[in-house]
């Protein structure tokens, strides 16, 4: 199969999803190409089935704003016609969607029908969605895709409640590559962080304000007042300065390490004792998977899709958004308990395993064949214009 894949080209979520996804599809055989204004970060490697199509939009007087919607909706029409691609895959709807749905026009126009599968991801329905600026939109262009997709039952309840779709929303998970994210002996690099046996705490995201960076560091506080301990912050973004400000005003600069962005999380994340996810809103907790996936136990708050990643009592501990004592408690009690530690760890590994690629996978090929089987290729009306039997 011959599918267009366009995504954010960023660290973020939706796009490494997408990306990862991609690069599987070519793994197993189908040919992959990758529709966005920069090559993916995780897109780095050759394989003969991957192809990388840039869109670039012109720089006018006119245009106080780059019409970059417009331009992903005719690079897409280029790329359906000169690959025939058979799929065309958006993850996140905004804009993606709809342009998604003006290149289906297009191509009709032209005679040919491609058909077209949304991916939810999150903050594109829970947050940016939801702007009077952009729902009517959102709401026309889910309706309108062929096939639709959310990465969990939660993200799919709150599509539902928060629109009017009218279109059936399938749940497939995100995932996680367990011949990457698996632990690694690390216990040099550890050392070198914690020479004193501190236990070691770490968090990775993209620092917005909904991720509640400063509920970790006041978590962190927390723990640290009983058991000596370091922080690992790995990522970049807005709310950077603001928690460095806090690290210094509750008097844990020393201990906490900003890593900025890695390419090879997993490293970072072999070294730790506990992952920390104290998001006000979660989709589904990609982050937490890679971590437990690592063989981390996981802290986190109940929003959003989280608790079908993490289990209370099992993979770690959930507490309601905000509650940064309950969270410190429970991390207290996996770092000092080694028999609690050691059974968290496992069962993080165990249910990581639920969520490998090779299991997914599946699911989205079976989808796109199904979304595949129902649709059809307009004939070209030019094929149609000797064509003058009429029938009695």
């Amino acid at each position: 199969m011959k599918i267009g894949i366009i995504c954010y080209p960023t660290y973020g979520g939706s796009g490494v999803v997408a990306t990862e996804l991609g690069k599987a599809l070519a793994s197993v055989g189908h040919e992959v190409h990758f529709i966005t204004y920069t090559q993916p970060p995780r897109l780095d490697f050759f394989s003969e089935n991957i192809f990388y199509h840039e869109v670039s939009v012109a720089s006018y007087p006119l245009f106080e704003y780059l019409p970059y919607e417009s331009a992903l909706a005719s690079k897409m029409v280029d790329v359906t016609i000169n690959e025939q691609l058979d799929l065309i895959h958006v993850h996140y709807a905004i804009p993606h969607a709809s342009a998604a749905y003006l290149a289906k026009q297009i191509l009709k126009y032209k005679g040919i029908h491609v058909p077209v599968i949304t991916t939810l991801h999150g903050t594109d329905i829970t947050l940016v969605g939801r702007d009077p600026s952009f729902e009517p939109v959102v709401t026309f262009s889910i309706n309108e895709s062929d096939g639709v997709t959310a990465v969990s039952e939660s993200l799919k309840n709150d599509t539902y409640s928060s629109f009017e779709i009218l279109s059936n929303i399938e749940v497939i998970p995100n995932f996680i590559d367990l011949e990457r994210f698996k632990k690694q002996p690390k216990e040099h690099f550890k050392l070198a962080i914690c020479p004193h046996g501190e236990k070691l705490l770490i968090h990775t995201s993209n620092f917005r304000k909904v991720k509640r960076i400063e509920d970790i560091i006041q978590v962190f506080a927390k723990v640290q007042k009983q058991i000596p301990s370091k922080l690992l912050l790995v990522g970049d973004g807005p709310e950077r300065t603001a928690i460095e400000v806090l690290c210094r005003e509750l008097g844990v600069q020393a201990d906490v390490r900003f890593l900025g962005k890695l390419d090879t999380i997993e490293e970072a994340l072999s070294l730790a004792d506990l992952f920390l996810l104290t998001s006000e809103k979660e989709s589904f907790g990609l982050s937490a998977l890679e971590a437990m996936a690592c063989e981390v136990p996981v802290i986190s708050s109940n929003a959003g899709g989280i608790t079908e990643v993490n289990i209370h009592g099992e993979t770690g501990f959930v507490s309601e958004i905000g509650d940064v004592e309950d969270m410190a408690k429970n991390a207290i009690a996996i770092l000092s308990d080694p028999v609690l530690h050691a059974a968290m760890k496992k069962n993080a590994l165990e249910r990581a395993k639920l969520f490998d690629i090779k299991k997914i996978l599946p699911l989205y090929e079976k989808y796109y064949e199904k979304i595949v089987g129902q649709s059809w290729r307009f004939p070209n009306p030019s094929l149609l214009e000797n064509d003058t039997e009429i029938e009695d």
